[in-house]
C-alpha cells in the first residue's frame, strides 16, 4: 500500500504548516533583508565590493547546495528532527554573522546560515506533501508561495526598519541577530506540532557518493559567476563541476539498477512536468530574486533613499504576491501550469514598465512613487508563479520521494538566485561604475526581463507538451 492510500489527515496539520511556514519565512527571509544593509556593513567593516557580493551570492549557492542531500536525510530519517537541526545550523551562523568583524568573517557566517536555510526548506515542502492530499495540498502550497514571495520581497523593508531603529553603525548586526528568538520558538513550536520520525532507514543506505558528486558539481559550475573572476582556474573549476555533474547523473542510473536507493530516483524526472517545472523555477529566480538587489542598491546609491525608504519603495511586489499566491494556489488545481504562465506574463509587463520608468523619471526623489505600479503589477504576477509552479511540478510525486524533488526544485530555485545576483550584480555594477545608477538598473533590469522571458516560454512549450500528450491519451505518472 502506498504513503498515499494509508493517508489520514492529522487534525494538527494546518498547526504544523504555520510552524514551516514560520521556518521557512526566517530563512528566506535572509535571501533579500541584508541588500539594504550592504552599504552600511561596506562602512563598518571595510568590506570590498566582492565581499558585498558574496554575503549574497554565498548564503544562496550555500543553501543550495544541501538542499537535495537535505530532502533525502529527511526522507529517510524524519522531517521533523532534521528540520530542527537545519534551524540550529541557521541560528549558528545567524549569530556569527552578526558578531562579525570583518568581511571574510561574515561571508563564512552567510555561508553556514545558507547551509542551515538549505537544510530547513526541503523539510517543508516535504512535510506539505506528507501532510496534505488534493485541494487542501494546493491551497498549503498557494500558503508558501506567499511564504516566499513576500520573505523575499519585504526583507529590504524590514531590513531598513531594524536599520533605522538600530542605527546604520550596529543595525547591520540586528538584521542577522534578530533570527536568534525566531529560531528558539521555532524549535519549541516544531516539537510540539510536528510528529516524530516512524520508520528510518540505515545510515549506510544513503547515497554518500551521489552527495559528494552532486556537492562538487554544484559548487564548480557556480564558482566562477559567485567569484565574477573567469580566470583559467575559475574556468577548469567549472569545466570539472560539469564532469562531476555528469558522473552524478551516471552513478543514480547505476545506484538504481543495482535495486539500492539513490539520492535521486532517475524515474523523478520523467513524470509529467516536473522537468520544466524545475528549470522554469531556476530561470525565473534569476530575474527575480534579483529585481531587488539592483533596485535596492540604485534607490540608495542613485536615488539618495536610507535603507527604509528603499525597503519601503520595493513594498508593493510583496504586497501584489500576498493577494496572488493565495488566489494561485485554489485556482492551479483546476487550470494547472496555465496560472504559471499568465504569472509571467504580469511579471515580464511589471519589470519592463519598470525598467521604462526608470529611464524616464531617471533618479528624481519621487521616483518610487512612480514604480509603485508596475511593481505591484509584477509582485501579483510573481505570487502566480512560484507556489502554483510548485504544486503542479510535485503534483506527481510520492511522498516517499517528496523531500528529494523538493530539493531538487529548491536547488534550481537557490542556484537561480545566486547565479542571478552575481550576473545581475556584474552588469548592475558595471553599467554604474561611470557614476551613473540608472545606467547599472537599466542593465540589470533588461536581463531581468530577458531571463523571465525565458522562463516564459518554457511555461508555454511544457503547456503545448501537455496539450499533445492529452490528446494522444499519454499523459500518466512515470513508474
Amino acid at each position: 500500500m502506498s504513503a498515499d492510500d494509508a493517508y489520514e489527515p492529522d487534525p494538527r496539520r494546518w498547526r504544523a504548516l504555520s510552524v514551516c511556514l514560520a521556518v521557512g519565512f526566517m530563512t528566506l527571509l535572509d535571501v533579500s533583508i541584508v541588500n539594504v544593509a550592504l552599504p552600511s556593513v561596506r562602512d563598518a567593516l571595510g568590506a570590498s565590493e566582492a565581499a558585498l557580493q558574496w554575503v549574497v551570492s554565498g548564503y544562496a549557492l550555500a543553501f543550495g547546495l544541501v538542499l537535495v542531500g537535505a530532502g533525502r536525510l529527511g526522507d529517510a530519517f524524519g522531517r521533523r528532527d532534521v528540520l530542527i537541526a537545519g534551524i540550529g545550523v541557521f541560528a549558528l551562523g545567524s549569530l556569527l554573522a552578526g558578531t562579525a568583524q570583518d568581511g571574510t568573517w561574515l561571508v563564512v557566517a552567510r555561508l553556514v546560515q545558507g547551509v542551515g536555510g538549505g537544510i530547513v526548506n526541503p523539510q517543508v515542502s516535504g512535510l506539505i506533501q506528507q501532510l496534505f492530499r488534493g485541494a487542501e495540498r494546493g491551497r498549503a502550497f498557494g500558503r508558501l508561495g506567499t511564504t516566499i514571495g513576500i520573505s523575499t520581497a519585504v526583507g529590504p523593508l524590514l531590513g531598513g526598519v531594524i536599520l533605522a531603529v538600530a542605527g546604520p553603525e550596529q543595525g547591520w548586526r540586528w538584521v542577522f541577530l534578530v533570527n536568534l528568538p525566531v529560531a528558539v520558538l521555532a524549535v519549541v513550536l516544531a516539537l510540539r506540532y510536528l510528529d516524530p520520525p516512524g520508520r528510518r532507514e540505515r545510515a549506510a543506505d544513503l547515497d554518500a557518493v551521489g552527495a559528494v558528486l552532486l556537492g562538487v558539481g554544484v559548487v564548480g559550475v557556480l564558482w566562477p559567476t559567485v567569484s565574477r573572476a573567469w580566470a583559467p582556474g575559475d574556468l577548469a573549476l567549472a569545466a570539472a563541476g560539469v564532469v562531476a555533474l555528469v558522473g552524478f547523473v551516471a552513478w543514480e542510473h547505476r545506484v538504481t539498477a543495482r535495486g539500492r536507493t539513490p539520492m535521486v530516483q532517475p524515474s523523478l524526472f520523467r513524470r509529467p512536468g516536473f522537468t520544466p517545472g524545475a528549470l522554469l523555477a531556476l530561470t525565473y529566480f534569476s530575474g527575480f530574486t534579483a529585481i531587488f538587489f539592483v533596485l535596492a542598491l540604485f534607490l540608495q546609491n542613485g536615488a539618495g533613499y536610507s535603507p527604509l525608504e528603499a525597503g519601503a519603495a520595493i513594498t508593493p511586489f510583496a504586497l501584489g504576491s500576498a493577494v496572488s499566491s493565495a488566489v494561485g494556489g485554489r485556482l492551479v488545481g483546476s487550470r494547472g501550469r496555465h496560472v504559471v504562465v499568465a504569472g509571467l506574463v504580469l511579471v515580464l509587463v511589471g519589470v519592463t514598465a519598470t525598467d521604462v520608468l526608470l529611464a524616464v523619471r531617471g533618479v528624481s526623489p519621487g521616483i518610487a512613487w512612480w514604480i509603485a505600479p508596475p511593481l505591484l503589477v509584477a509582485g501579483v504576477g510573481s505570487g502566480l508563479v512560484i507556489a502554483p509552479n510548485q504544486t503542479v511540478t510535485l503534483s506527481q510525486v510520492p511522498v516517499e520521494q517528496a523531500g528529494a524533488a523538493g530539493g531538487v526544485l529548491q536547488t534550481g530555485q537557490r542556484l537561480g538566485a545566486a547565479t542571478g545576483i552575481a550576473v545581475v550584480g556584474s552588469l548592475y555594477f558595471a553599467g554604474a561604475a561611470g557614476g551613473d545608477a540608472g545606467v547599472g538598473a537599466a542593465h540589470g533590469l533588461r536581463a531581468t526581463v530577458a531571463l523571465v522571458a525565458v522562463a516564459l516560454a518554457i511555461g508555454v512549450a511544457d503547456l503545448v507538451r501537455s496539450a499533445r500528450r492529452a490528446r494522444t491519451g499519454a499523459d500518466r505518472p512515470a513508474s
